[in-house]
């Protein structure tokens, strides 16, 4: 390290899958890092084997960040993460510790590396419950689509799952007659950053997520979605639309069979990681990619941190 007086930020991103977690919590021990979480999955205290939250052993290797931190009851908006995550960024500056932002949500790491002036747009209730009313006579497939015709950016990185932003982005749309995307004002990084990638070839990356999936199935998942389902938690998980949430509820609902929720959750998790790409593209000159099959993927970027820093 440098020793530079500006605020630093290390980031790492890559696709669902890719081993994003693991490699933070290395890179954390050897550069005396603290890691915040962007995966906004991670935040609810109730998601655990299907969101493959870090198990509570490598918890407590380095310091985490934005795990465990609300629940299903009080979802967090993007400015709410992003107020909190600038908080912690600037507390383990102070502490003279490396932050390192890990995670796969585009928005979570956009609005911090990006300083995004999110509107506080206060809620509107009587209209978000006529929205959701509409969703629920046309379908929420039908509703994203009203999005996208209104706004296509927000409809891009707004998953069609997830009827609670989407019905908020109409929201906005209807109460202030402006886009929800262009209300997303950007302004300089307040921060000495650097932004890596784990790369794998997509092949392998899909049978590292079938495995994920499958282990996920043999861990629990089934019995955990049952759980949350009698605390009364269903709606919720509907309306966030989380992927391996929504296909076991069908089947606990009885709309398909055990095998056809896992093979839909495998499909839905590719395309996932296909719509990922469009927040990580591989051609974007701030993202330092870094091969995953390479066995000295680790010691590259140590010796790139160690440059820049």
């Amino acid at each position: 390290m440098n020793g530079s007086a500006a605020r630093k930020l290390l980031v790492l991103v890559g696709p669902t899958g890719s081993g994003k977690s693991e490699t933070a919590i290395r890179l954390a021990q050897a550069l005396d890092g603290e890691i915040i979480s962007a995966d906004s999955r991670y935040l609810y205290r109730e998601l655990n084997i299907g969101t493959a939250k870090p198990t509570p052993d490598e918890l407590t290797l380095v310091p985490h960040h934005l795990i465990n931190v609300t629940t299903l009851d009080n979802p967090w908006s993007l400015g709410v993460y992003q107020k909190v995550a600038h908080h912690l960024i600037q507390q383990i500056n102070l502490r003279g510790h490396l932050p390192i932002l890990a995670g796969g949500t585009g928005q979570y790491v956009r609005a911090l590396t990006e300083q995004w002036e999110i509107p506080a747009q206060a809620p509107e209730h009587q209209l978000r419950d006529a929205i959701a009313l509409w969703g629920q006579r046309i379908g929420f497939d039908a509703l994203h689509q009203r999005l996208a015709r209104l706004d296509p950016e927000a409809a891009q990185f707004i998953d069609y799952r997830n009827k609670r932003r989407t019905i908020r982005a109409l929201e906005v749309i209807f109460s202030t007659g402006q886009r929800f995307s262009d209300q997303r004002k950007k302004s300089v990084s307040p921060y000495q950053q650097l932004i890596i990638g784990i790369a794998w070839p997509r092949e392998l990356l899909y049978e590292r997520i079938d495995a994920r999936i499958d282990a996920m199935f043999a861990a629990g998942l089934v019995g955990e979605v049952q759980g949350l389902v009698e605390r009364g938690y269903a709606e919720a998980l509907k309306r966030m639309g989380i992927i391996g949430y929504s296909e076991v509820l069908q089947y606990l609902e009885g709309k398909c069979s055990l095998e056809e929720a896992k093979e839909m959750i495998k499909h839905n998790t590719r395309v996932f990681v296909r719509r990922q790409a469009n927040w990580f593209k591989a051609n974007d000159p701030k993202i330092h990619w870094f091969n995953a099959t390479d066995p000295a993927m680790l010691a590259h970027m140590l010796d790139l941190i160690k440059a820049v820093f």
